[in-house]
C-alpha cells in the first residue's frame, strides 16, 4: 500500500445532530491530482479541514504515508509535508512577491519570525524565491507589491508560497474560483505543472477544470462518499448526475 500517501477511514464529523461528513473512507494515490466535488453543502471543505486538523473528527482515523496522524495537530501535519494552500498563503499585500515567497521559505527553514535578519541573510534565500516565481510564470513580477497583482496571479502567488514548504502533498481549497476564463486556464495549467512529483488533493468546482487534470475523482453528497473514479465513470454515473442536477455544475457530462 506504499502508493497510498493518505488514507481516511470511517471520517466523521459531527455538529450537535448534523453530519457533515459521514464514514469517508478516502484513499489518495502518490503522484496522482485527485479531485473532491460534490454539489453545494456536500461537505468538501468540512473533509479537508479535518485532514489539515482545523475541525477534530468525531470518529475515524488519518493516516499519512501509513502513519496515523488523526491525533496531530495542524503544525505538525504541515511539517510531515501536507500543506494546505490558504494555511501559509496569507498574502502580504503591501510586500512584493519576492518577499511573499521568501516568508515561506523562511518558514521552511525555521526563520519565519526573524524579519529582523539583514537584507544579506535574506537575500540567501532569492535564488530559490526566483527559482519558485519561474515555476508559477510570475518571475517578471518578483518587484512588484502583491497588492498589484490580479486575482488569478495572487493565486498562483499562493500556489508558489505553499511550494516554498516543499510540500509532499498539497492540498488546494478551490484554486480556481471567482476567475475569469484566461486564469482558469493559465491556473490549472500551472497546478499541472507543479504537480509533476508530487500529490495534489484539490476542491474544485469547475468540471472543466476536473476533467482535464485530474486523475482520480471522489464525489461527495451530504457528507458521504456517492461515487469514485475517473472522470469518464464518474460523469455518466447516474447517481452523480442526478446528485448535481438543477445546480450551477450540473453540466458533468458536457465537457
Amino acid at each position: 500500500m506504499s502508493d497510498i500517501i493518505l488514507e481516511t477511514r470511517g471520517l466523521t464529523k459531527e455538529f450537535k445532530g448534523f453530519t457533515a461528513v459521514n464514514d469517508v473512507d478516502l484513499k489518495v494515490q502518490r503522484g496522482h491530482i485527485h479531485a473532491l466535488i460534490g454539489p453545494n453543502g456536500a461537505g468538501k471543505t468540512t473533509c479537508f479541514n479535518l485532514l489539515t486538523k482545523f475541525l477534530t473528527p468525531t470518529r475515524g482515523t488519518i493516516a499519512f504515508n501509513g502513519v496515523d496522524i488523526t491525533s496531530e495537530s495542524p503544525v505538525a501535519i504541515a511539517r510531515r509535508g501536507v500543506v494546505r494552500s490558504f494555511q501559509i498563503s496569507a498574502v502580504f499585500p503591501h510586500l512584493t512577491v519576492l518577499e511573499n515567497v521568501r516568508i515561506g521559505l523562511q518558514r521552511q527553514t525555521g526563520t519565519s519570525m526573524h524579519f529582523w535578519r539583514s537584507e544579506k541573510i535574506l537575500g540567501a534565500l532569492d535564488g530559490r524565491a526566483m527559482d519558485l516565481l519561474g515555476q508559477v510564470d510570475l518571475a517578471g513580477f518578483a518587484k512588484a507589491t502583491a497588492a498589484e497583482l490580479p486575482y488569478g496571479r495572487k493565486r498562483a502567488l499562493e500556489i508558489a508560497t505553499t511550494l516554498a514548504m516543499e510540500p509532499e502533498l498539497m492540498l488546494l481549497d478551490e484554486p480556481t474560483q471567482g476567475m475569469g476564463h484566461e486564469d482558469v486556464g493559465r491556473v490549472t495549467d500551472l497546478i499541472k505543472r507543479v504537480s509533476a512529483g508530487r500529490t495534489v488533493l484539490m476542491v474544485e468546482h469547475n468540471m472543466t477544470v476536473v476533467a482535464k487534470i485530474a486523475d482520480r475523482i471522489t464525489v461527495l453528497q451530504r457528507g458521504a462518499v456517492l461515487a469514485e473514479g475517473g472522470y469518464d465513470e464518474v460523469s455518466r454515473n447516474p447517481a452523480v448526475l442526478e446528485a448535481y442536477m438543477g445546480s450551477a455544475d450540473s453540466a458533468l457530462a458536457g465537457h
